[in-house]
């Protein structure tokens, strides 16, 4: 295990890529690891739970909203939607967004309280819809999930966001972002970029868990997990 010691520089001092923590998480995701067998097996229990707290909650308003808009953006070779005929197919994004919110609903799956809290089992969702498009093996998807747990896990354990009225949502954008590099195979200067916008478009504050609870807060994980795919979706173009 490594340690980094995280803080914030101001703006003129330019502290080099290689010392940036974005950087860092983007090492992990493009080191290419041999996986633990522990994991794996960790990983395909998490895969079943998902699937069974998301169909659990798929008769629940936020859901069946998530859903009726996700099934407004049909594409061939697309992604699968929990609750709906397995042979119709969706934009991932979409696909993410809909079964992201049909995971959290109830919020029965897995969860991870540290510094701060988390359900890692949030990054399940993007990552199996643009395996799906994108064709990827059983075992390219678990690299990815392995990347994304250890990242958010670790960002948890470390950074404490919500002393600050930050979301800990914040913290799913990097790992879903890193997760995706791992299991698209990217390079670490493409996965750097991505985990860097994907946590730039996903903060938050805390305001909707306050009082009497939204029903934001289903969303707001796949909301993250949305806006992560895209973000590597740009950086993949140039950005």
């Amino acid at each position: 295990m490594i340690i980094h010691k995280v803080k914030v520089y101001p703006s003129k001092i330019k502290l080099d890529k290689k010392k940036q923590l974005a950087w860092k998480i983007a090492e992990i995701a493009s080191d290419n690891a041999k996986l633990n067998k522990k994991s794996v097996d960790m990983v395909i229990n998490r895969i079943i739970d998902n699937a069974s707290v998301a169909i659990a909650s798929l008769n629940r308003k936020s859901v069946i909203s998530s859903r009726e808009m996700a099934i407004a953006h049909s594409k061939k070779n697309g992604a699968t939607i929990f609750g709906v005929n397995s042979n119709l197919k969706f934009d991932c994004e979409w696909a993410a967004w809909t079964n992201g919110t049909a995971v959290r609903e109830l919020d029965f799956h897995d969860t991870f309280l540290a510094a701060d809290y988390s359900h890692p089992g949030d990054n399940i969702p993007p990552l199996l819809a643009v395996a799906q498009q994108n064709k990827k093996s059983g075992l390219d998807l678990l690299r990815g999930i392995i990347t994304a747990y250890e990242v958010q896990v670790n960002l948890v354990k470390g950074i404490c966001l919500h002393k600050h009225k930050v979301d800990p949502i914040a913290h799913l954008g990097p790992s879903v972002a890193a997760g995706l590099g791992t299991m698209l195979n990217l390079n670490t200067e493409t996965i750097y970029q991505a985990v860097q916008q994907a946590l730039h478009t996903t903060v938050s504050t805390r305001q909707s868990r306050k009082g009497e609870i939204s029903s934001w807060k289903a969303y707001a994980p796949a909301h993250a997990g949305k806006l992560a795919i895209e973000a590597v979706d740009r950086v993949m173009r140039g950005e």
